[in-house]
């Protein structure tokens, strides 16, 4: 049986469609909105409007449905593991955290967990390697980098409210 194929299709101010053929010749379709809603479409046959099955799910909502078809980790917010014993995870800070406005040096994150902080995710752009100067937002996602126990640490100091 050959490989499977996924297609990538650019919709310009929407975002993104994937579309992979199964063996049974069904297409799969997921479109990947800008705002990281995700329109997951199921069709039988060549014309994609004739969708058997259409759901908009959330960002949420897709990352549990990627964890569920990747059942190796069990954690939506896992992003890679090596066979160093590190792994990469994302923590959002909410609007009402405690570290909403404050400068990242302020955690100690580094010192207290010996995880690290490589990159912010602030709405659609990345920052990588911020600052010890970097102020947090709410809505920002942290990626952490570090051991089992740096990152739980991590997401100890960062989920305090």
């Amino acid at each position: 049986m050959p490989a499977p194929r996924l297609r990538t299709t650019p919709l310009p101010g929407i975002g993104v469609q994937y579309e992979l053929t199964t063996r049974r010749h069904d297409t799969l379709s997921v479109i990947a909105h800008r705002d990281t809603k995700r329109t997951l479409n199921v069709h039988h046959d060549d014309d994609p409007d004739s969708a058997g099955l259409s759901l908009v799910l959330t960002g949420a909502e897709a990352l549990s449905l990627a964890d569920a078809l990747l059942p190796g980790h069990n954690n939506p917010n896992l992003l890679h593991t090596s066979d160093f014993g590190l792994l990469a995870e994302q923590v959002t800070v909410t609007g009402t955290s405690y570290w909403n406005g404050r400068a990242l040096g302020e955690t100690r994150m580094r010192t207290a967990t010996g995880a690290s902080i490589v990159a912010v995710m602030r709405r659609s752009h990345a920052i990588p390697s911020p600052g010890p100067d970097f102020r947090l937002h709410g809505g920002d996602i942290v990626i952490v980098i570090g051991t089992r126990e740096g990152v739980d640490g991590a997401h100890e100091i960062l989920e305090r409210g």
